[in-house]
């Protein structure tokens, strides 16, 4: 490694899952302090115990949509490093897939509720501290489905799409405090989110599920974590620092349909 990140500090929410705990081992592995965030108590804590080996790591559990434990996630990173020079703004989930006739209001309320509620109080809370050190990148996660329609996905594509707005917006508001603030677009990965979604769709054969979705992907196959790290690491770190604003695709081809 280069140590891109050297002397920095990363703060990742949803660290417990797949793309977040591949996320901190790379940050670590570049040299930044990493606090984890997640409300998996039992699997975050064994995340943290595994990523120690690579570096100053530290976990916090915390619900993403409660603004009270998002304001104690942050106090707790300022305490101890004084400062926060990254944000994977990372937590979210799928959600029923079905189609938008058969979402129910409660679907809607719970998806919305994290994966567009928990984005935006992260940037509330993280965008003050950035703006006071004139520094910082953010990283919010979205989606391909934040890019485009994805049949019987309508809520996450509606939060995804959510997701873009609030990326945006804070770019312009915080650029002129040398703040910058990115979106991703993974294709499906190769994870534990997306085989539930296979099991979901057809409990009798996943396989052919996947099969089904890959053959969308003009690349042929899911993505893999390290591939989304590497996209983020480069987002993380100085080498982005003319980039705000972007929606940055890592979609093995899907947008050029």
């Amino acid at each position: 490694m280069s140590d891109k990140l050297k002397g920095k500090v990363a703060v990742i929410t949803g660290a417990a899952g797949d793309l977040g705990k591949v996320a901190a081992e790379i940050f670590l592995k570049e040299g930044a302090k990493v606090a984890l965030v997640d409300r998996d108590e039992k699997t975050l804590a064994k995340c943290a115990e595994n990523l120690s080996h690579f570096g100053e790591v530290f976990s916090v559990i915390a619900n993403v949509t409660s603004e009270k434990e998002v304001t104690n996630y942050i106090e707790e990173v300022l305490d101890r490093w004084g400062r926060i020079d990254i944000f994977l703004n990372n937590a979210g989930i799928l959600g029923k897939v079905a189609p938008l006739i058969d979402q129910t209001v409660e679907d809607f309320d719970l998806i919305m509720n994290i994966n567009v509620k928990g984005v935006f109080l992260g940037l509330k809370k993280v965008l003050p501290i950035m703006m006071q050190q004139k520094s910082g990148s953010i990283i919010n996660t979205s989606s391909v489905s934040g890019l485009m329609g994805s049949g019987g996905n309508s809520l996450y594509a509606a939060s995804k799409h959510a997701v873009v707005g609030l990326t945006k917006t804070a770019a312009i508001e915080a650029g002129n405090k040398s703040v910058r603030v990115n979106s991703i677009h993974p294709a499906p990965l190769d994870s534990t989110m997306m085989r539930k979604n296979e099991e979901s769709v057809n409990s009798e054969n996943p396989s052919e599920v996947r099969e089904r979705i890959a053959s969308r992907i003009p690349l042929g196959r899911y993505g893999t974590m390290s591939e989304v790290a590497k996209l983020i690491l480069f987002l993380a770190s100085d080498d982005s620092e003319f980039i705000t604003g972007s929606q940055y695709r890592i979609d093995g081809g899907m947008g050029a349909r």
